[in-house]
């Protein structure tokens, strides 16, 4: 098994000291969230980071706008976060109302300030290998990987899902010429009829398509790595895209709960102070 707990307790304590080290040199790193509407769940992420931000000493301001908020609010919101000094990255987050054009808002956000790497330049800088706000789910999930050990370079991944936040981002992070990725990266989904043809191959197997169990012992071999990136929600109950029987076939696999959530959430602080370090690099 693959919790994501012990990942994010590491990338914590290795971030503990640079935060530190921010704060002594000139304020800690800053982290803003926007939250439209009114949906329970995404408080609930909102509310976590703020803990876990005045947890390890970030500073964090939050913007919550009502249901019935206008672009014109939301935008006039990033531009308040774009000129607050104090904020190295934003997190607009996803999904706002359905009246709300979420790609407008987040082109209109400073891209040195994307915090959640998904800015059109951020993923110019992704495909190019420039540094710079790497997604934080697809950042997680590499984390989670070389924490375990296990090894990427050279093997074949197959990614069911291409969405822009975890698919797409991912399959440029892991095929990148790093110890901890270098691999032999294949994208597929569910309009693929025999997508399943491809994960029996895989040496570890992504699923992100957000189709709940989708993914059965079936279309693994067995022995292969298995990551669970991909959940529906009904109610507060999680659903996520990897059957839980596939843990009889798995040679490694995260839970069904706990896998790549908590490194998602180290990532977007990691990528919080990796900003900070960078302004504070061109003062």
């Amino acid at each position: 098994m693959m919790p994501g707990g012990p990942v994010a307790d590491a990338v914590f304590a290795e971030l503990e000291p640079r935060i530190a080290a921010l704060t002594v040199a000139e304020r800690p790193p800053g982290l803003g969230t926007l939250l439209v509407g009114s949906d329970s769940a995404s408080a609930g992420y909102i509310r976590m980071k703020q803990e876990k931000a005045a947890a390890i000493g970030v500073h964090s301001r939050h913007v919550h706008l009502p249901d019935d908020a206008t672009q014109a609010d939301v935008m006039a919101a990033i531009d308040d976060y774009n000129a607050d000094d104090a904020i190295d990255g934003v997190l607009f987050q996803y999904p706002p109302p359905s009246h709300i054009d979420f790609e407008a808002a987040l082109a209109a956000l400073e891209p040195d300030k994307d915090v959640d790497g998904l800015h059109p330049v951020s993923m110019g800088r992704l495909a190019l290998g420039i540094p710079g706000p790497v997604p934080c789910t697809p950042a997680g999930i590499e984390t989670l990987l070389a924490h375990y050990d296990v090894p990427v370079a050279g093997r074949h991944v197959v990614i069911l899902g291409r969405g822009m936040t975890l698919g797409r981002p991912l399959s440029m992070l892991l095929s990148q010429k790093r110890p901890t990725a270098n691999a032999a990266v294949t994208v597929v989904h569910t309009g693929v009829p025999n997508w399943f043809d491809y994960t029996r191959d895989a040496d570890i197997v992504v699923a992100a398509v957000g189709v709940p169990g989708i993914v059965r012992p079936e279309h693994i071999r067995p022995g292969a790595v298995v990551v669970g990136a991909g959940v529906r929600y009904e109610g507060r109950k999680v659903l996520p895209d990897v059957d839980e029987t596939c843990e009889a076939v798995a040679g490694w696999i995260t839970p069904r709960v706990g896998g790549v959530g908590p490194t998602t959430i180290a990532m977007l602080f990691r990528n919080t102070v990796e900003i900070a370090e960078r302004r504070l690099a061109r003062r």
